[in-house]
């Protein structure tokens, strides 16, 4: 089964973009990629508790099991070691990824107190997008019975644009409500 969003990219935002920028081959326009959503938990991550919650909490956002990610090298200066639990990350793909993006433009972000649009900076050098989502709570799946502390996610939304202008047209094509920036 396609999903909606999937759809809307073949029919519509495909063929806005090739106008757009005037790609002479298909395989040029860009596309999603993959959404990544990460919690560091630092040194909270040796509560078992907190960590369990942490991976549950981000199955019931995605639909996937996240993996816990663990230190690399020890860091005497924060109190890190080799192989200490460190954080939760899951990777979306395909069908999941286009769930995910439609349940984030139009139920998360409208959930979020105080919400004036999305950074428009927050594109890197290579046309991805990062932005921070501060609660859990936004999420319609969370319970506010089931957290013990409010924690944040960072959720990076990889795509194969070249270029910050590309990619932040990908998203405005999607939906992404971006804050108009500020030219001065």
């Amino acid at each position: 089964m396609t999903h909606e969003y999937k759809k809307i990219y073949q029919s519509r935002i495909k063929s806005s973009l090739k106008n757009k920028f005037s790609y002479k081959n298909d395989h040029q326009i860009p596309k999603l990629l993959k959404i990544q959503i990460n919690r560091g938990l630092g040194l909270g991550a040796q509560n078992r508790m907190i960590l369990q919650k942490t991976v549950e909490e981000i199955r019931f956002i995605t639909g996937q099991q996240p993996i816990v990610t663990k230190a690399k090298n020890s860091i005497a200066g924060f109190k890190t070691r080799e192989g200490m639990d460190l954080g939760v990350t899951v990777t979306l793909r395909n069908d999941f990824m286009y769930a995910f993006l439609e349940k984030l433009i139009n139920l998360v972000l409208p959930r979020i107190r105080d919400f004036r649009g999305l950074n428009p900076n927050g594109f890197d050098e290579h046309g991805n997008y990062n932005l921070g989502i501060r609660e859990q709570l936004v999420f319609p799946e969370i319970d506010y019975n089931m957290i013990d502390q409010v924690r944040g996610y960072t959720i990076s939304i990889v795509t194969s644009a070249k270029t910050q202008d590309e990619a932040r047209t990908l998203l405005q094509e999607f939906g992404f409500p971006f804050k108009p920036e500020n030219k001065g």
